[in-house]
This record gives structure tokens, C-alpha cells and sequence, in this order.
């Protein structure tokens, strides 16, 4: 997995809107695929919180060594 940073998405809450994956240009997310699914966590910018910006339903949050952490929704500064 990434080295400190990447986004894990709660599976049972994502509605696969695809808004994720749309935004992301940095290969994090499988686009074939409608539902969430990280390929390459290692592509994702470190406190990038674009994604979870997005989500309609907050079912994407972020790991961080050594903690795990809820981003809280808000504007996308990237």
C-alpha cells in the first residue's frame, strides 16, 4: 500500500456515483469498474481530499501512518 497516505472507501455506503473516479488523474481508482476501487494508492497526493470532497454520501475516508482519519467534507483545493 501507499507509503502515508491513501483513500480507503467503505464498500456498504458507496452508491458507485463514479464522481471519485472521474475527478482523480492520478490512476488511484480503477476506471472500469462503477464501484470505488483503489488500484494505486501509491498515485494519490498526499492530503489530497479531492475525492471524499466529492462523495455524496462521505464513503470514502483516508489512511495516514499511524493513524486512521475521516476526512470532513469540504472544497477541494487541488
Amino acid at each position: 500500500m501507499a507509503k502515508n497516505w491513501y483513500p480507503i472507501i467503505n464498500e456498504e455506503d458507496c452508491i458507485e456515483c463514479g464522481k471519485c473516479i472521474e475527478r482523480c488523474k492520478k490512476g488511484v481508482y480503477d476506471n472500469t469498474k462503477t464501484v470505488a476501487t483503489v488500484i494505486q494508492p501509491d498515485n494519490c497526493s498526499f492530503r489530497c481530499e479531492c475525492c471524499s470532497a466529492l462523495c455524496p454520501v462521505g464513503a470514502i475516508s483516508y489512511y495516514s501512518e499511524p493513524t486512521l482519519f475521516s476526512i470532513v467534507k469540504g472544497s477541494c483545493g487541488h
